[in-house]
């Protein structure tokens, strides 16, 4: 049995090679709209269940209809006002659905990056083989109906393998070089960007992503008001902002068209949009160019640091 994921290493957070942004940011800001397609009664997964009901699920599709019908149209409305390009998280059968939100994104240069196909459809129960042609499925859309080389992953509703990293990484830099394939959000387990270890060799990083602002954690699984998700939003950034101070941090907050976008919610949103993005010092990037900057200016550095911890341990 597996102790620990083979993707990283164990690294403390404390004494590692410090973290510079652009301009001398302390923070990285990003923001990851998950724009998504559920179909309304999917081809059956015996891991996993999309609907809780038996039968095709009116209102679980209807919520998520509204996100695309109008949240989405709010939402863009408010990053535009504060300047926030989004890094989309794509179930890419939206491109096909709903063209026009794809090229709303594009006229404000927004990222795409891939979220699988459609958010019911599942990473379990695939075979390497299987996962890699659906991930290739999803690259090719992105460059198809944006021109983008797709440099992220977000597993399709969090549904990962342990091939995944792998197999991102590998299609990416097949089809585009050193443009293609760079970053994960899957990990979730730091503050800073770090390494990922791949079976091929190739340099890929983790950009943080955190479920514990995501909104549907927040909204859907918390159950808490808008009112504290701002506190929360805050009370997060400042952390963050001050640690900064010594090694740049990331903040991200990823975002539902039918969570965040709802009326009574989006007062929230823009509260906490308004005390970051009024802060010097914070660098509002998207996912790619975290990662970019991040394997130009530190990868090589932290992974010297990790491998001479990692010795003395063992030693």
């Amino acid at each position: 049995m597996k102790e620990t994921p083979e993707a990283y290493d164990y690294w403390a957070y404390e004494n590692r090679p410090k973290i510079t942004w652009p301009n001398g940011a302390r923070l990285a800001f990003w923001v990851a709209p998950n724009i998504e397609y559920y179909e309304i009664d999917p081809p059956a997964n015996p891991h996993r269940k999309p609907w809780p009901t038996p039968h095709p699920s009116v209102p679980g599709f209807g919520i998520r209809d509204y996100g695309n019908r109008v949240g989405h149209m709010r939402q863009m409305a408010l990053l535009d006002k504060y300047g926030v390009r989004g890094s989309v998280s794509l179930s890419t059968a939206l491109c096909d659905h709903h063209p026009e939100i794809i090229a709303a994104a594009r006229e404000r240069s927004w990222e795409f990056f891939s979220h699988g196909v459609y958010n019911t459809r599942y990473t379990y129960g695939l075979s390497e083989a299987q996962e890699r042609a659906m991930i290739r499925e999803t690259v090719e859309a992105i460059h198809r109906h944006t021109g983008q080389a797709c440099a992220g992953y977000l597993a399709p509703a969090l549904s990962h393998s342990e091939h995944t990293l792998d197999l991102f990484a590998e299609v990416g830099r097949e089809m585009f070089g050193d443009q293609g394939g760079l970053y994960t959000c899957d990990l979730f387990h730091d503050d800073q960007p770090t390494p990922v270890r791949t079976r091929s060799g190739l340099r890929f990083v983790s950009v943080p992503y955190s479920l514990e602002m995501n909104d549907t954690i927040v909204y859907a699984v918390n159950k808490v008001e808008p009112r504290h998700y701002a506190r929360m939003l805050k009370r997060c950034f400042d952390r963050l902002y001050a640690e900064g101070a010594e090694s740049g941090t990331v903040m991200c907050i990823p975002t539902h068209n039918y969570q965040i976008s709802c009326p009574h919610r989006i007062k929230a949103f823009e509260e906490a949009l308004e005390y970051i993005t009024g802060h010097s010092g914070v660098w509002v990037a998207t996912g790619r160019e975290i990662a970019q900057h991040y394997l130009a200016h530190h990868y090589d550095a932290a992974r010297a640091d990790i491998e001479t911890k990692k010795q003395a341990a063992e030693a």
